[in-house]
């Protein structure tokens, strides 16, 4: 009888040391998984962080004020979803009427659409090593950085979700699209923070990716300085299912330097670097040539392929370039 008592001890015993194993590997895994994340938290810079803060701050009047309301203006009237047709009544838009149906029914008929509550922001962000080159107060990555918080900003008032996709000449990072101030920020601390694995610029590959993942059309705004190739075919493509606005980021020494004796510029893509006399006007004058030629060539190419594009000087204000968009859309839209 004692025997049997000892065993039925013993066996409990044992139970509760393999649970109390299990439950402590249990929590061992848990915890592997839970603290590299946390130590990656950490390891956010605090300057970064406050940088986060004030592009927040910087950025909020401007949505509050001039962007949230023009967004919605020219945004939300664009995600329209085929509700039914009826019959036409007096002051009805005639682009409205439905001509196959008021060809059976022998009198006019219009279609009606109801406006879709939510929207999906796409933003495709290159980070690409160009964008770490700034002459006047930023650098081009920031002017990014704050460009994508305003955009997001002004979704996530207006009720959208915002999504992220970072891109070099590969897709560096995905983030899917959601809603909510602490969602926005984590999209502008990506961009600011993340460290890409490559350097060079493909914008094929973002918008190959933009078609796989994102089913549903989106507004999609591409924030680059398009220093890629033989993009024309996949961007006509993706505009076709998006309504896709382009951001060309700029420095003005992209565009013209000053007489400075000799100057060494480096491709921060390749690496590659040449060393030039800018004392010669022969010299200035022709580098300005090329680079406004190659402006008017990408400003072409966007309008061949129905793409509304947007400037953006790094060492300009971003509001009037964005505001004198959004007034050319709606005007286009009313007419």
């Amino acid at each position: 009888m004692n025997i049997l008592i000892f065993g039925i001890i013993g066996v409990v015993v044992l139970l509760f040391v393999l649970f109390g194993y299990l439950l402590y590997s249990g929590r061992d895994r848990i915890l592997k998984k839970i603290e590299p994340q946390v130590a990656n938290e950490n390891r956010i810079p605090k300057e970064l962080l406050k940088k986060v803060k004030q592009i927040e701050l910087s950025t909020r009047n401007v949505v509050n004020e001039v962007f949230s309301g023009e967004y919605h203006s020219v945004f939300k009237g664009r995600g329209m979803e085929f509700s039914e047709v009826r019959e036409y009544q007096p002051g009805d838009d005639i682009r409205t009427i439905d001509w196959n149906v008021s060809a059976r029914m022998g009198h006019p008929f219009v279609k009606v659409f109801e406006e879709e509550r939510e929207l999906t922001v796409m933003l495709l962000v290159d980070v690409s090593s160009s964008g770490n080159f700034g002459t006047a107060k930023q650098m081009k990555r920031e002017i990014a950085a704050e460009l994508s918080a305003v955009l997001a900003f002004s979704a996530i008032r207006n009720n959208d979700k915002v999504g992220l996709i970072i891109f070099s000449d590969k897709i560096e990072k995905f983030i899917p699209p959601r809603k909510g101030k602490k969602h926005v920020l984590r999209v502008i601390r990506e961009i600011l923070y993340y460290k890409p694995q490559d350097s060079l610029t493909d914008i094929n590959v973002a918008l190959e990716y933009l078609a796989r993942v994102i089913r549903r059309k989106s507004i999609v705004f591409l924030i680059s300085d398009f220093l890629s190739e033989n993009y024309e075919k996949a961007l006509s493509v993706a505009n076709k299912r998006h309504d896709i606005i382009a951001l060309s980021v700029t420095d003005p020494r992209e565009v013209s330097f000053p007489n400075v004796g000799l100057l060494e510029l480096e491709d921060a893509e390749t690496g590659e670097s040449i060393v030039i006399d800018t004392t010669s006007n022969t010299i200035r004058e022709n580098f300005s040539k090329h680079s406004q030629g190659e402006h008017n060539e990408l400003d072409k190419l966007f309008k061949s392929v129905g793409i509304d594009h947007i400037n953006i000087m790094t060492n300009e204000s971003y509001i009037q370039p964005i505001v004198k968009f959004f007034k050319k859309r709606e005007r286009r839209l009313a007419g």
